[in-house]
């Protein structure tokens, strides 16, 4: 099992939330709520990892730790 990091934001122009993988760019979802945005990008990183296996591709380690920091 794999472990990746996850953005999540408002969506500001069509409400609701975007999820995203920081460390796999254009690997993203949406949702009206933080739990239906993280559904949804969890697809879209399954498909890719699927896909770039199939194509020969490195996987990402998929170990990345995240820390929250306040400024």
């Amino acid at each position: 099992m794999r472990r990746f990091a996850v953005a999540i934001h408002p969506d500001p122009e069509d409400g609701g939330f975007v999820a995203s993988i920081p460390s796999l760019p254009g690997v993203y979802g949406q949702g009206e709520t933080e739990e239906e945005a993280l559904e949804d990008v969890k697809a879209a990183l399954e498909f890719t990892l699927e896909s770039m296996a199939e194509r020969g591709e490195e996987l990402p380690a998929g170990d990345e730790i995240v820390r929250e920091l306040a400024v």
